[in-house]
């Protein structure tokens, strides 16, 4: 986003892939907003037919389902590296824009296999014993 609040126009070649690629970089540049297809579409200046059709050829999926994927991607990674002592379930699933707890946690063990606060639990114990390890 720019200091307007707004996020900036894009006017570049609108191929499938680089649509996709510009879609992707702006859904992934604010982490902890929603994720808002419209909005995309109107920065990108496509319908949003055009855009459902430019994922489709590039992921073969829809754009908000991809997109969340690779927020909830992004979620686990940090989950896995967090100190679950200093780091909640909360804190992780709003930073990546999952306002809906309830939903992240069930979409989250859906796509996992575990919660995410298994995933936060199990993750930080294993590291602190590698570094224990290698400090010695």
């Amino acid at each position: 986003m720019n200091s307007n609040g707004h996020l900036p126009a894009v006017t570049q070649s609108k191929s499938s892939r680089d649509l996709v690629e510009q879609a992707e970089c702006l859904a992934l540049a604010d982490l902890d907003e929603p994720l808002h297809i419209p909005d995309l579409c109107r920065v990108l200046g496509v319908s949003d037919r055009t855009l459902r059709k430019a994922f489709h050829v590039v992921h073969g999926m829809p754009p908000c389902r991809h997109l969340r994927m690779a927020r909830l991607l992004q979620a686990r990674w940090t989950l896995l590296s967090a100190d679950c002592s200093l780091v909640t379930v909360t804190d992780v699933a709003t930073c990546f824009g999952f306002l809906e707890l309830g939903r992240f946690s069930v979409e989250y063990r859906k796509v996992f296999g575990e919660s995410p606060s298994e995933t936060l639990h199990r993750a930080f114990p294993a590291q602190t014993q590698t570094m224990l390890i290698q400090a010695q």
